[in-house]
């Protein structure tokens, strides 16, 4: 099995400088002299060494033009009369209701305390303060601003929490799903990073050889963030700094952890003797409880790993099983062999052009193969007849839609049940004159339609041992004239509509 090795890199200013190198504040006045003031009073204040970065409204409205740009401000420092004498408390609602932020904290800031009520307004709308201009000294607006700024941050760290946790669920759920992989790691590093409430990227990598640092080396990257978000498996190595790249390759020679001033980089094997490495930045300041926390969540996490990789392993044997099966039924019946991967990736990029979830598309896929399963039961004398059938080998012929529905409708499988669909109704017609049970138009399931039009579509475009391989121009105009009879005519519609993407799968599956 390959080697792993996980990332959480501490370059954090080149990736978003607007999220880590201040805290965005907007103040929101009709008086030039109070936004002079305070960016006066606040001008080398830092919270967590981060500084200010201060925008300007005039009015409500400039203030909801800011906010509905730029999601990402901590505090607004909003002045109650403004054009009316209520602008400050209708931007208030629109921030909390039209907008739907409830992150940013707002304090009100009044000069005319009369107009609103302290009490009434606290009570009344969703701010975190409200101070009249008079009693906002130096110090007291530098007290207020932390307070906002610290209760913001903490939000913000639930928010990275409860998306870790989201991700993970899902990803756990669906484990055996293409992808998932990528999302349960991208969820995990970013609970690390909430947990520790760093800043910083996060690369997870899986590595093929042992040691990382080899020219020879065959990496692939499962999960980044930030700046390695899309970052190109191939010579990504390339990319990275060398001091990284000789703390990763002198953790991995030596087989053991070690904590830097500035990072982390862990090194761990699981019981089925993979290695892996867990770089973590970010940080110059972990506690003893932060470097135990690091040990314990990466030893899980490898755990974690371990036994979802056994069971992609798994799912991707049962995958290609599932293909060597319908080869094999389609090798007794003369067919090309690469027919089943085609009508199945064929059948995937239809499912998607029509807009089904790629999980719905994903599992007509793995079940098209299967399609003619049924095939298994007939005899050769009546498979690899030169001649046409009789009647009564017709009927034997067709009858492998509902000896494949039989053999596949006994498992509880999802793919197997969809597969025992297809293998039921892929034979039936949009005007009802198909068989084995005449049904028609829409009570013929979406998987089933899908599967005609491609199953058709390929043996039309590729040769077989009794034709041969029709023109594209041919093809389309028999899926057109079959278009309302034999096929679902949106169906076709979209096949012809794309068919530049179907001819680059054939070309690949040839």
């Amino acid at each position: 099995m390959n080697d792993e090795i996980l990332f959480l890199d501490d370059n954090v200013a080149d990736a978003n400088p607007s999220h880590f190198r201040y805290w965005k504040v907007l103040i929101v006045d009709d008086d030039d002299e109070i936004h002079a003031i305070t960016k006066l009073v606040l001008s080398d204040y830092t919270f967590e060494d981060r500084k200010l970065k201060f925008y300007d409204a005039y009015s409500g409205k400039e203030a909801i033009d800011i906010l509905n740009k730029d999601d990402d401000i901590a505090l607004v420092l909003l002045d109650v009369v403004m054009e009316t004498e209520d602008a400050g408390l209708i931007t208030v609602m629109k921030i909390r209701n039209e907008l739907t932020n409830r992150r940013v904290r707002i304090i009100l800031r009044t000069g005319q305390p009369g107009q609103a009520p302290e009490m009434d307004v606290i009570r009344n709308y969703d701010i975190n303060d409200y101070k009249e201009k008079t009693e906002l000294t130096s110090q007291k607006l530098l007290t207020t601003v932390t307070a906002a700024l610290r209760s913001y941050r903490d939000i913000k760290i639930i928010e990275q929490n409860k998306l870790g946790l989201e991700q993970i669920i899902k990803a756990s759920s669906q484990l055996n799903e293409t992808g998932r992989l990528r999302e349960f790691v991208s969820g995990v590093l970013r609970q690390m990073v909430s947990i520790l409430n760093l800043e910083g990227h996060s690369l997870y990598i899986q590595a093929s050889t042992l040691a990382l640092g080899e020219s020879n080396g065959k990496f692939r990257i499962l999960a980044g963030s930030g700046k390695y978000e899309n970052m190109p498996s191939e010579n990504f190595m390339e990319q990275l700094s060398e001091e990284l790249k000789y703390r990763i390759n002198t953790s991995f020679k030596e087989k053991k952890s070690a904590f830097y001033d500035d990072c982390f980089v862990g090194y761990f094997t699981s019981s089925n003797n993979v290695k892996y490495i867990l770089y973590l930045g970010g940080s110059s300041k972990f506690t003893d409880l932060d470097k135990e926390l690091i040990k314990i969540f990466s030893q899980n996490v490898a755990l974690a790993f371990e036994k979802m990789s056994l069971s992609k392993d798994l799912m991707m044997a049962q995958k290609e099983l599932i293909y060597i099966l319908g080869e094999t039924v389609e090798s007794r019946s003369q067919e090309t062999s690469n027919h089943v991967r085609r009508v199945a990736n064929y059948s995937f990029l239809m499912a998607m052009l029509i807009g089904l979830k790629e999980d719905d598309a994903e599992i007509i896929k793995n079940a098209s193969p299967l399609h003619d399963l049924g095939k298994i039961a007939i005899s050769d004398s009546i498979l690899k007849k030169k001649g046409p059938l009789t009647p009564e080998e017709m009927a034997i012929m067709k009858s492998h839609t509902v000896i494949g529905h039989e053999i596949l409708r006994k498992s509880s499988g999802e793919v197997m049940r969809v597969a025992a669909q297809i293998a039921y109704e892929h034979h039936e017609k949009w005007n009802g004159k198909g068989y084995p049970q005449g049904i028609s138009s829409d009570k013929i399931s979406i998987a089933g339609r899908i599967v005609c039009v491609c199953d058709v579509f390929d043996a039309l475009s590729t040769k077989r041992s009794y034709k041969k391989e029709w023109s594209i121009s041919d093809v389309t105009e028999y899926m057109k004239k079959e278009s309302g009879v034999t096929f679902d005519p949106y169906l076709v519609t979209v096949l012809i509509k794309n068919l530049d993407q179907f001819l680059v799968l054939k070309d690949k599956f040839r």
